[in-house]
């Protein structure tokens, strides 16, 4: 099969058979296939685009050219998210779950542009090995139910060559290759159901909802077709879900979260919603009410709270943490007030300026080699709607130097809104399930 044949095929718009595309993975994988030709067949798919069967072939080849994960008991579910600020419902869903009775091996990632990333915020935590063998995972898994981890060099290898060659041959902005990318990955961890939160906002990769409910019906199509329950909700992220923004600090706000320590709204929310859906698509619930309600309970009990600690010592993090957590989270020398410049009511945030100003403090990534200072930060940040006056906190900042924080500030008070009113807005948007 020459690969030369497919890709001009692919770029006169003809759909390519399964089979067709498993070759061409297999060359990915392989290197058989060369970047400039893979990077040519990327084009075409950008341009020409892919038909169901085509997504669902090429997620399935690229999930299969590595290891698939197995399990000896179920029902297995993961959750993924496409990204935002303040965005740690992760750390508080998998306990929970697996309190409810799921098993959750949660393959997160990094930091990527302007949004946090899982793995990151745990890396805040002294010990914590977000690369265990399989041996490890599999047995905290088993024992504990949750595990949060990275993607292996033995899941999809596939995928990581094809989009380092994407990243530099302009064809990241694809909803099929997008898709595929994402899912391969999920699917590559033996899952029986997964649970999307595909974010929409201002903070978020996909802006508008179009953008956010092409994508969110493209992975629940692709994922389902590939034999993976699988719905999505799209939720809103045009301000921070949770009241911090960095590593250390919404870790902080995920353990006072989960000891019921303090509770913020819109993240109890969303991971309940998350939650129920996941439990509804695991067999465990009913219905989305009674799944909400196993998420509550799991959450109120302190069960999600204690199968977090066991999951982090477990990993190699320290046996206290849940109890704990100030006395082994890296604290930054400067904490500063950002006081508010006038009275009225915070009507919006300029959200993705947000995670920008977190990367300048040194919370995130300019280049792939740089390294994170994970005490950096913003915290208590107000939500939309509250009313302030003239010298109220907004949020806290934590920097290293002054010249750091200084900058911080003016980047935090230029992304915040005061108004004398705020908009009403829904949290979860919209839901997408399959037909």
């Amino acid at each position: 099969m020459l690969y030369q044949e497919l890709i001009r095929r692919k770029r006169d718009g003809q759909a390519l058979e399964a089979a067709e595309i498993r070759a061409l993975v297999s060359g990915i994988t392989t290197g058989d296939l060369g970047d400039a030709q893979l990077g040519a067949f990327a084009m075409a798919v950008v341009l020409r685009g892919m038909n169901l069967a085509e997504r669902v072939a090429l997620t399935e080849a690229m999930r299969d050219s590595g290891d698939v994960l197995s399990w000896d008991r179920g029902p297995v579910i993961d959750k993924h998210s496409t990204g935002g600020i303040g965005d740690n419902v992760s750390l508080m869903l998998a306990p929970a779950l697996a309190a409810c009775g799921a098993v959750v091996p949660m393959i997160s990632g990094r930091g990527l542009g302007h949004t946090g990333g899982t793995l990151d915020k745990l890396d805040a935590i002294p010990g914590y090995d977000t690369a265990p063998d399989g041996v490890m995972l599999q047995r905290v898994v088993r024992d504990i139910g949750c595990a949060i981890i990275g993607q292996t060099g033995s899941l999809a290898p596939a995928d990581k060559r094809f989009y380092a060659v994407r990243d530099v041959t302009a064809t990241v902005e694809s909803l099929d290759l997008i898709t595929a990318s994402i899912l391969s990955k999920k699917l590559a961890a033996g899952l029986d159901g997964l649970v999307l939160d595909v974010k929409c906002g201002n903070g978020a990769f996909m802006a508008d909802f179009t953008q956010a409910e092409a994508l969110a019906r493209a992975l629940v199509e692709v994922a389902n077709g590939a034999g993976c329950h699988t719905v999505a909700l799209i939720t809103d992220m045009n301000a921070p879900l949770a009241p911090s923004a960095g590593n250390a600090v919404e870790v902080q706000d995920a353990v006072d979260f989960l000891t019921g320590a303090r509770q913020f709204p819109r993240l109890w929310d969303v991971t309940c919603a998350l939650g129920g859906e996941a439990l509804v698509l695991a067999g465990l619930a009913e219905s989305f009410a009674a799944g909400a309600a196993m998420m509550e309970a799991a959450l109120r009990s302190g069960r999600a709270a204690e199968r977090f600690g066991q999951m982090v010592a477990a990993l190699g993090g320290p046996v206290d943490f849940i109890d704990q957590p100030a006395a082994h989270l890296p604290q930054a020398p400067i904490l500063r007030a950002i006081p508010a410049p006038r009275d009225g009511v915070i009507s919006g945030y300029a959200t993705r300026d947000i995670g920008l100003a977190v990367i300048e403090l040194g919370g995130g990534r300019r280049q792939p080699t740089d390294r994170i200072d994970p005490s950096v930060g913003f915290s208590e940040i107000l939500p939309e709607g509250q009313t302030v006056t003239k010298g109220t906190a907004l949020a806290y900042i934590h920097a290293t130097t002054e010249a750091q924080a200084d900058r911080a500030e003016a980047a935090f008070l230029a992304a915040c809104q005061i108004a004398d009113t705020a908009p009403d807005r829904a949290l979860i948007v919209h839901r997408v399930s399959a037909a």
